[in-house]
């Protein structure tokens, strides 16, 4: 990930944290409609794993500039997801939902630059992620 994508993003959290509640709600619909055997995955209180997601992921986002430091926790969430039943071939429908949830939400702060410094952000974390789940599954 590029330094000027990195700066994007995290930029762009100041924007997104107001929004947090409604861009995790509209992020797991459109999951559950494009994705259905997602849904089977989620068990508890949908308004609870929202914020824990957004959390997770602005911590993670915030430590991409030395990816390195935390790749333990990176490595640990895999763990977790991977007990969960979260599959490799999740990962993309969970990207797409996610972004369209910003797209949907962020309107015309969500420039093509900031799109694709996104969609990178989340798949440098996924494949840290991931790449315990390949090694596990």
């Amino acid at each position: 990930m590029k330094a000027e994508q990195l700066k994007l993003v995290l930029q762009s959290l100041t924007a997104i944290q107001p929004l947090a509640d409604k861009i995790t709600k509209d992020f797991y619909q459109h999951l559950f409609e494009t994705e259905p055997a997602t849904r089977e995955l989620f068990k508890g209180d949908m308004d609870r794993q929202g914020a824990m997601f957004m959390t997770t992921l602005s911590l993670a986002v915030n430590g991409l500039s030395s990816i390195e430091d935390i790749q333990p926790a990176v490595w640990a969430l895999g763990d977790r997801h991977f007990g969960y039943g979260v599959k490799p071939e999740y990962v993309p429908p969970f990207r797409e939902s996610f972004i369209w949830a910003l797209e949907q939400h962020l309107g015309d702060k969500f420039t093509p630059e900031l799109k694709s410094a996104w969609t990178e952000a989340f798949d440098a974390l996924s494949a840290a992620m991931m790449a315990r789940l390949d090694k596990q599954g």
